[in-house]
């Protein structure tokens, strides 16, 4: 059965206790290619400063290029009637919860990857 996770960093634990963080940034670094959107992900990068970079881009995404940012949600497979359930009216905020979305459905991905390709 597929885990859940709450927030973000419920995601990054899962993916780190499952030894499955290093194809979770491969996962990233791929569809952020994929949809043209510049992210560095170096293969050490620590869960703190994965999620601290992944919110700085959305937000930037949000604010300066926000045609980037809907190519993206939907190269990643955000659906859409998951971002109208955001209730936030602050752009920091839902810069958080599209991060959260995003490194869900990645997770998903890679799980399922990694389940079913054995």
């Amino acid at each position: 059965m597929m885990p859940t996770a709450n927030n973000s960093q419920e995601v990054l634990q899962r993916a780190l206790k499952e030894k499955l963080y290093k194809k979770l940034l491969r996962q990233l670094d791929k569809d952020f290619k994929l949809a043209n959107v510049r992210l560095d992900l170096p293969a050490d990068m620590v869960p703190e400063k994965l999620k601290k970079s992944l919110h700085e881009k959305i937000y930037f995404l949000l604010m300066e290029r926000f045609d980037d940012y809907l190519n993206l949600l939907y190269v990643v497979d955000i659906s859409e009637s998951e971002v109208k359930k955001i209730t936030s009216s602050d752009t920091v905020d839902i810069a958080a919860e599209v991060c959260f979305l995003i490194l869900k459905r990645e997770w998903t991905k890679v799980w399922f990857k990694n389940k079913y390709s054995n």
